[in-house]
């Protein structure tokens, strides 16, 4: 077979304003964001659901992504960092210069997101897999853009593999030239890709509202977490103590997040339930 590999020089800085530097990462999470909140704006007008609401909701959701991001990566794969450099993981300087927010984790920004929209969905009155339903519908496309953004940044990249489609990282320090890897972030990202369409055309051409409570988050527990466990197997270990674990760290965080989705799979066609909102007057006059 022809090897068809890529050489991958793409530089992870897409402009700089001085010394502020402009990563094609944070634009590609800027527009995956987007992208969810364009989402979400469409599920709520099909349900008569407020702009403000939805407004107050995704304004919130984004800042507990970032900081469920951040403070995800220091508890899960550096928590010494809590007590050697205390101020790094909250301000993006390192010995004085700008460098953002290097190193985040997924599964942080999933519990962030959960343990935020369980509470909005108290603070609103809301059904509570009504609202994690809705925002599971649009996570997808943001989740695919942010594994693109790790592409540009030359991170979380595979292990080193002989397939026709494989990347050389040479420029992110990974190799020698001529070291070929496996490009799992876009494994990563076409999954999530092919979860949205399939949301999008379940929920508009087919659900229109009537969604049985706890199936798209548990299908999108179960589909995302499953693929990154199995996408583990192909690619480089995050910190050095995962090369003396079976599983690595993402994995063992991938599995409750199966088993919840499952759970959540099995009430949702058990039940069958159709949760409803209807939104107060005095939220829509906000």
């Amino acid at each position: 077979m022809i090897l068809e590999t890529v050489t991958w020089t793409v530089n992870p800085v897409a402009f700089s304003l001085g010394d502020l530097e402009v990563r094609w990462y944070g634009i590609m999470l800027a527009t995956g964001f987007f992208l969810a909140y364009l989402t979400l704006q469409k599920i709520f007008k099909v349900e008569n659901i407020s702009q403000q609401l939805l407004d107050r909701l995704s304004i919130w959701t984004v800042v507990w992504t970032i900081v469920g991001l951040r403070l995800g990566h220091f508890l899960f794969y550096e928590p010494e960092q809590f007590v050697i450099a205390p101020l790094e993981i909250i301000l993006p300087f390192h010995n004085g210069k700008f460098v953002g927010y290097q190193g985040l984790a997924s599964h942080g920004a999933v519990i962030a997101i959960i343990s935020y929209l369980v509470y909005a969905s108290r603070k609103y009155k809301m059904n509570m897999l009504w609202l994690l339903d809705r925002f599971a519908l649009s996570i997808p496309i943001a989740a695919a853009f942010v594994r693109c953004g790790n592409l540009m940044n030359h991170e979380i990249v595979g292990s080193i593999t002989t397939m026709p489609w494989a990347f050389d990282f040479t420029l992110g320090g990974y190799g020698i030239a001529g070291t070929f890897r496996h490009p799992a972030q876009l494994y990563e990202a076409f999954v999530y890709l092919l979860l949205y369409i399939a949301f999008v055309i379940y929920y508009f051409k087919f659900a229109k509202g009537r969604v049985y409570a706890g199936l798209p988050t548990g299908m999108l527990l179960t589909v995302i977490f499953t693929a990154r466990f199995i996408i583990e197997f192909f690619k480089e270990v995050q910190v050095a103590k995962e090369n003396s674990m079976l599983l690595d760290i993402g994995q063992l965080l991938s599995i409750p997040f199966v088993l919840i989705g499952v759970v959540l799979l099995i009430y949702a066609f058990k039940k069958k339930f159709i949760p409803q909102y209807v939104e107060p007057k005095e939220d829509t006059k906000k």
